[in-house]
């Protein structure tokens, strides 16, 4: 750890350190709503750590408060957790060459850490620092803080009233934004939201969220005219 500390800028070292802090928040705000939903206090902590991937632990949880089956929570959960695969494959050499190496590294393959690795591509010894770096501390913060949201949760009737179910839907929004400067994701994400809001007091929960897949349609690319020779 401490030559992969070494190898990181101090802007990076800023960074990373403040992402972690952010998702030790929001793991806070999973393990209060997961138990504050029905949840015993251990199952929040199970799916942190043999889960770990914050939007679907979200949705599972979500999707089961609702009354939503089991079938459309999974179903969503792994349609969520689907762009692990291309993360996978772009960050293949990043984790390492050897089976434990890309077997943990997998497991700590999430967003952010991809987000700050892929921006170091150019440097891979950096890229490599940093993917580890942060998702191991990512992985730390988030099961502590799923550990005393759960335990806050067993106290705090309604979690609302603290603004914690805001918490991981301004963490999505605030990684989702610079994506969004581009054109035709920002028509995909519209699209997808428009779809899972009209389709939400009609199916049950999960399903819209299923169903916002049809946002991808706007990625489609617009056939080429042919030009006469």
């Amino acid at each position: 750890m401490r030559s992969i500390w070494r190898t990181l800028t101090p802007s990076l070292h800023r960074d990373t350190l403040a992402m972690a802090g952010a998702i030790g928040v929001i793991g806070v705000s999973f393990g209060a709503i997961a138990v504050a939903s029905g949840l015993d206090w251990w199952m929040p902590s199970a799916l942190s750590v043999l889960v770990f991937a914050g939007g679907s632990q979200f949705m599972v949880v979500g999707v089961v408060a609702a009354g939503g089956g089991l079938v459309a929570a999974v179903a969503g959960a792994l349609v969520l957790n689907a762009r692990h695969l291309p993360f996978g494959l772009a960050l293949g050499d990043i984790m390492g060459r050897g089976f434990l190496s890309r077997a943990v590294g997998s497991h700590l393959l999430i967003d952010e850490s991809v987000a700050f690795a892929m921006a170091q591509k150019d440097d891979p010894e950096r890229a490599r620092a940093v993917f580890w770096f942060l998702g191991t501390c990512a992985f730390v913060v988030w099961n502590l803080g799923t550990i005393v949201g759960a335990a806050a949760g067993q106290v705090i009737a309604d979690t609302d009233a603290f603004g914690l179910d805001a918490a991981f839907p301004a963490g999505l929004l605030a990684l989702v934004l610079p994506s969004l400067r581009n054109p035709r994701t920002r028509n995909a994400a519209l699209l997808g939201a428009a779809v899972a809001l009209a389709a939400t007091p009609f199916l049950p929960a999960g399903v819209p969220v299923l169903l916002a897949l049809v946002g991808l349609v706007a990625l489609v690319p617009a056939p080429r005219e042919q030009v006469p020779a």
